[in-house]
């Protein structure tokens, strides 16, 4: 090879098949101009600088070491030996692009041996790999070409790291959401790209050029830990021009372990911070440092639960010692509740407390610390500390705590001894005391339940508590229970019990499981087990941590008898014919799987079932793609059960539950087999959004689509996702289009839009407005005959009085939508609750195919709809609407009751999605943009609702002029007239 392009430097570890796989990776690359450069120290130390091996901070394997593990007891000079002899393979294999240079440090730690590798390189530029990272085969070539293209002096692009042992490789989610490898692109000054700095994104899956690090003398420092995240922001800062690819670079990298690396971590932040390039820019050092508490402080956090006693306590004086400017609380103040405490109570050091608040990190809801009261706010802790910033830190009010019942609040039930008496199992516990029981002086009565994994909750053993006590700010107990005589379980399956604390109350019952340290576990010892099938089953129970760090039973044999009856069932299990039944069982049951593929049911719908003849008088009936029983199917339904038509049998499908549906008509899943002969014997379809579009209609059924709303944004072939897919997949839409024989439309906005650009002709067109609206034109009717009350029945099914007014809450959903997505509504609805809460009750309706995520709020504020079947219910029982770019305007208008359009990304949604009209100039209320302009809206109600009644009156006109009350009657009439178009 005459020129080397792209020297890559694998330093090697204590890992010789890291080693393999990162050299093999470099020499597999289709840019044939690269040599890899494999540093070898004189011997393998244990404390590489990436974070492998033993932690500095804990003393314990960190685990992120693939194969032989740093550390560990094989002896040093055989595991270097190793490294040694797979390098050599390595270079003999392919000696022209494969060197091996070795160091002569006498701490070849990973940053000698990368400065090293450095030194040694030959190419124009350089990549550096850490242990057991991957090159992608066009890796080189990618950045190669975008460098030379664009004349920049460093090239970078995606990577990922391990997630866990079964778990997909991810991208740090801070890239993800940033969208820094979104696209190629070339900058030329950090602002353009601040993330390279703010998210350590260049700490791999780069190239740079070997004369830019000679010219500025970069080298990784060799006083750090973690070397290569100071490394890359000294990169990112002197670059002159740095291309970015969207490209896969670099896989397989070390997952994060933010406490067995927290020492290195620390000390690289600093030293990023003191760069001239963050001193000088106080934007971009605060983004660092927040980004810096989130990623690596919260996350370590999230890890307190599984650490001793002892990590935990060297972890949170490390945090403490940080300068007081990295964990400044003004950058936490935008955070949620949880994470801002955990950063307040590892910035003073509070390992116990920390603990408490990691482990309300991953299980939202539950109560965990002792809470208190100030000027109507609840803060985290006994008492709120002075300091204004610290106690706007240790602010939880937005938890909603305070609101909860106490059967509905989960309380952490720390274990502080799990010991041995005896056969008992002695268990002592705290759990802090609950804001609904801080002025009760009521009894206290507890009890233990072990539940048995694996029945669904229907074998518990139960045994009261001992003792239950108040002390100070928590609750106490103790137990000593005989796991022998009360664990009576049968010993086949029913093999490991959860134990939970039942605290009862004169306000109710929480229930939980018990948090325990592992290293507590260990003095628990062995319980004599009693299985009802006998001891060959099992002869005594071992107590264990859980992955959740909770604490469980597990039954298992100790004496010669049982562990030979577990060897013989573990042989005639596992022996060669076991194994052979089992594969040809697995075979057999993914073959009875394959039947009931979705591949393989629209094969037989489409090839034989379609052949069958239709049923006459049946009708298949669909909502949103059976997630609800609503919507204009379903007045169309209703109107067929008024009229009372003989011969006609009606079928409705649902997606997931038949709850809501009606109980005298046949129901099926859709998607099934009994869906799949519905449609094919139906006589008519009536849906709203359309049913499979890779199922043919029957040539003599005939397809009523009533469709699901008027148009704001572009549908159809108008939409630019739409436009941008292949010519097949355009015609398999076009093919699921031609269905419709009927087309209902409301307006000529519907079929200037809709029709037009769902390709319907004129002669499928119904004139006749939506039959869900017929609800909404008699209740208009009824209001000015004989004004709002009373009520419709729903208000009492919601719990809504009388004197308190109603508004509903509808947006539409951004991107595209995925079924069951929790999503992060645009208003907060908790600060409308405290504003508005005492004049009106919040009803909460997320898109159909997603549920939304509100916070916990006064009792009867706030509540969340979305589940609710018939929205046109719920828009007959609002006194005003506040959505933003949702189809329901077109309906609400119809009521002439105020409406107010809250679009805080209005211009970001039309320059995605596109738009029929301007909003700001056709909203028959008032549009507004943050949530101050919104309360404000709202504040000053009544005088816009006098203000734009002309304007509703206009917009129901523009958008519902078809819209007679008589459209169910109508749509009735022509589905049972027509005839299905050939």
């Amino acid at each position: 090879m005459s020129t080397v392009e792209i020297s890559c430097v694998v330093t090697a570890g204590a890992d010789p098949q890291a080693l393999r796989r990162s050299v093999e990776s470099v020499v597999a690359q289709t840019m044939r101009a690269t040599e890899a450069v494999v540093v070898l120290g004189l011997t393998v130390t244990a404390a590489p600088a990436t974070g492998r091996g033993t932690s500095r901070t804990t003393g314990r394997t960190t685990g992120r070491t693939t194969g032989r593990a740093v550390g560990s007891d094989d002896d040093p000079e055989s595991a270097a030996d190793d490294v040694r002899a797979v390098a050599d393979e390595l270079a003999a294999l392919d000696p022209a692009r494969v060197r091996i240079v070795t160091s002569g440090a006498e701490t070849p730690t990973t940053a000698v041996l990368r400065n090293h590798g450095l030194d040694q390189a030959r190419g124009r530029y350089v990549i550096v790999l850490g242990e057991g990272e991957r090159l992608q085969r066009d890796a080189c070539r990618n950045l190669w070409e975008a460098a030379e293209r664009s004349g920049a002096e460093l090239a970078a692009g995606r990577w990922t790291r391990r997630a866990g042992r079964r778990a997909k490789e991810q991208p740090p989610a801070r890239l993800v959401e940033s969208e820094l490898y979104g696209r190629s692109r070339t900058v030329e000054a950090l602002s353009e790209a601040p993330e390279l700095v703010v998210a350590d994104a260049l700490v791999t899956g780069f190239c740079v050029r070997t004369d830019l690090l000679e010219r500025e003398g970069l080298r990784y420092a060799e006083d750090l830990e973690r070397g290569e995240i100071l490394f890359g922001a000294q990169l990112a800062a002197t670059a002159g021009r740095i291309a970015l690819v969207p490209n896969l670079i670099v896989s397989g990298r070390a997952a994060d372990d933010p406490s067995g690396t927290l020492e290195g971590q620390l000390a690289a932040h600093v030293r990023v911070a003191e760069l001239p390039l963050l001193q000088g820019d106080t934007a971009l050092r605060e983004a660092r440092d927040r980004a810096f508490l989130v990623d690596q402080l919260v996350a370590l956090a999230r890890q307190f639960p599984r650490l001793d006693a002892d990590e935990r306590a060297r972890a949170a004086a490390l945090v403490a010692a940080l300068p007081a400017a990295r964990t400044d609380p003004d950058l936490r103040l935008d955070l949620p509740p949880l994470e801002r405490v955990c950063l307040q109570l590892l910035a003073d050091g509070d390992a116990e407390g920390v603990l408490a608040a990691g482990y309300a990190l991953g299980r939202p809801g539950t109560v965990t610390s002792a809470l208190s009261e100030r000027d109507g706010r609840v803060y985290w802790g006994t008492a709120p500390p002075d300091d204004p910033r610290a106690r706007a830190a240790l602010d939880v009010t937005e938890l909603g705590h305070q609101y909860q019942p106490l059967a509905d609040t989960p309380l952490l039930n720390h274990l502080t001894h799990c010991g041995q008496e005896g056969d008992r199992l002695v268990l002592e516990g705290r759990l802090p005391t609950p804001l609904q029981l801080r002025a009760s002086d009521g009894p206290l009565t507890a009890t233990l339940e072990f539940l048995v994994r694996g029945t669904d909750g229907r074998l518990v053993f139960r045994t009261p508590v001992d003792e239950v006590w108040r002390d100070s700010d928590a609750l106490r107990w103790r137990a000593a229970v005989d796991i022998g005589a009360l664990l009576r379980v049968g010993g086949a399956r029913d093999r490991v019990c959860d134990p939970h604390f039942a605290l009862h109350t004169p306000d109710g019952t929480t229930t939980g499981p018990l948090f325990l340290e592992r290293d507590r576990v260990e003095a628990a010892g062995h319980f004599r087990a009693r299985p009802r099938r006998g001891r060959l089953f099992g002869d005594s129970w071992k107590p264990y941590v859980t992955v959740k760090h909770h604490l469980a039973l597990q039954l298992h044999a100790r004496r010669r008898p049982g562990r030979l009856a577990a060897a013989a069932v573990h042989y005639l299990t596992h022996f060669r014919p076991a194994r052979k039944a089992k594969r040809l069982v697995k075979g057999v049951r993914r073959r009875f799987d394959r039947i009931f593929a979705r591949s393989v049911k629209t094969r037989v719908y489409n090839r034989l079932l379609i052949r069958l003849p239709v049923r006459k008088g049946s009708v298949v009936f669909e909502s949103h793609m059976g997630k609800c029983y609503g919507d204009s199917p379903r007045a169309i339904h209703e109107e067929l059960r008024a009229q009372g038509r003989r011969g006609v049998r009606c079928t409705w499908s649902y997606a997931t539950s038949a709850d809501g549906f009606p109980t005298d008509v046949t129901l099926v899943r859709r998607l099934s087999w009994r869906y799949l002969w519905a449609l094919a014997r139906a006589q008519y379809w009536v849906d709203n959004q359309g049913f499979p579009l890779d199922l043919k209609k029957p040539a003599a059924t005939t397809y009523l689509q009533t469709w699901h709303g008027s148009a704001y944004k572009r549908m159809g072939f108008a939409e630019s996702r739409i436009k941008a897919q292949n010519a097949s997949e355009r015609d398999k839409l076009s093919a699921a289009l031609a269905r419709f024989d009927h087309f209902l439309v409301r307006s000529e906005h519907d079929v200037a839009t809709l029709a037009r650009d769902y390709r319907q002709p004129a002669e499928s067109l119904v004139a006749c407005g939506y039959p869900r609206n017929d609800r909404l034109v008699r209740a208009r009717a009824a209001d000015e005959s004989q004004g709002r009350f009373p009520r419709p029945a729903v208000a009492a099914d919601l719990g809504i009085p009388d004197h308190r007014k109603v508004v509903l809450y509808a947006p539409t959903f951004r991107g595209m939508p995925k079924k069951g997505r929790t999503t992060q509504l645009p208003l907060d609805v908790r600060q409308f609750a405290e504003r508005f809460g005492g004049e009106y009750v919040l009803l909460v309706r997320a898109h159909y195919l997603e549920s939304a995520a509100l916070p916990v709020c006064p009792p009867g504020t706030v509540i969340d709809v979305s589940g609710h079947h018939d929205v046109s219910e719920l828009l007959c029982l609002a006194d005003a609407l506040i959505t933003d770019y949702s189809s329901i305007m077109f309906d609400y208008a119809l009521l002439d009751r105020p409406m107010v359009f809250f679009t805080p990304d209005l211009d970001t949604y039309v320059a995605e999605r596109g738009s029929y009209f301007d909003l700001r100039a056709e909203a028959p209320g008032p549009v507004v943009e943050t949530e101050g302009e919104l309360l404000r809206a709202m504040d000053e109600l009544k005088q816009s609702d006098a203000t734009h009644r002309a304007d509703r009156a206009r917009f129901a006109e523009k958008f519902g002029g078809y819209e007679s009350g008589r459209a169910a009657r109508t749509a009735l009439d022509v589905l049972f007239a027509g005839r299905p178009r050939r």
